[in-house]
């Protein structure tokens, strides 16, 4: 059996500053699960556009919500759409990757053909014809991004299980009359990990800022939900006498994004597939 995962004794500085990044979305993340300084769909017109201060840190928007009450319920949102969009396109991605590098000829052609297809439109765009088709929310844009994920996720699965199919613990492991799926999960996923996780961590960013994206066309999170690119819909209202407001959330995405980038290029990295199997 072959272990595939290998990191080397010191990663770079990549790998920790985009852990770090990510850690804090996490963690303020689990913190808006039990606690925000307000209820984030709270209105209060008479404090409406407060500036920063003791009792509003960020200040108030428009509607006198609290800003960082908003910003820590949207990570909720950003984390929820990414994980469940990543799985999604793992889930099924993987599946119908590994079914193209075993069963080969027309059902290897087909799959890679319908991938292809999928995968000519950008991702926003897809989850833009997705959502406006099905309507508006959360789980809609969830199923449009993951839709997204799969054909991505599963050409890299073809491609590099292609490669782990020629090596000489496969063949012999073939040649011992193992069926296709113990190969599968006792030489070829321990092999290609590496690859995933490193697509996983850019798929996931790809998720915040369609996610975004589409919050901020009226697609995606719906009142009284708090979504990042709500909260920049709304700035754009008032951009001229309260920039801030489109300050806040824009950093929010910009160093999630730019934290999932870093982990992503750190892991790379540090993880090691070249490692053979021993078997």
């Amino acid at each position: 059996m072959s272990h595939a995962l290998r990191f080397r004794p010191r990663g770079g500085a990549s790998l920790w500053l985009g852990a770090a990044l990510v850690g804090a979305l996490i963690v303020a993340a689990a913190v808006s699960l039990v606690w925000t300084p307000y209820p984030p769909a709270a209105i209060d017109v008479p404090h409406r556009l407060a500036p920063p201060s003791a009792a509003h840190w960020f200040g108030t928007d428009n509607l006198g919500r609290d800003v960082a009450s908003q910003i820590l319920a949207g990570s909720r949102i950003s984390i929820l759409v990414g994980v469940v969009a990543v799985s999604i396109g793992l889930a099924f991605g993987v599946a119908l990757g590994l079914l193209a590098a075993f069963a080969k000829g027309l059902t290897e052609d087909g799959i890679m053909k319908l991938s292809d297809f999928v995968f000519a439109f950008p991702a926003l765009l897809t989850a833009i014809m997705l959502t406006s088709t099905l309507g508006p929310g959360v789980v809609n844009a969830i199923i449009a991004i993951g839709v997204y994920n799969v054909p991505v996720i599963a050409k890299l699965t073809r491609a590099t299980a292609n490669g782990v199919l020629s090596r000489e613990y496969a063949l012999a492991a073939r040649a011992a009359g193992r069926g296709p799926v113990a190969i599968a999960f006792d030489h070829v996923l321990p092999n290609i990990a590496p690859a995933l996780i490193v697509q996983a961590t850019i798929q996931f960013a790809i998720a915040i800022l369609a996610e975004a994206a589409l919050s901020y066309l009226g697609l995606g999170a719906q009142p009284p939900q708090t979504s990042w690119g709500k909260m920049l819909a709304d700035a754009q209202n008032v951009l001229y006498n309260a920039p801030r407001l489109a300050l806040y959330p824009g950093v929010a995405i910009a160093l999630s994004v730019l934290g999932l980038n870093l982990l992503g290029d750190g892991l790379r990295d540090a993880l090691d597939p070249k490692l053979k199997a021993r078997t």
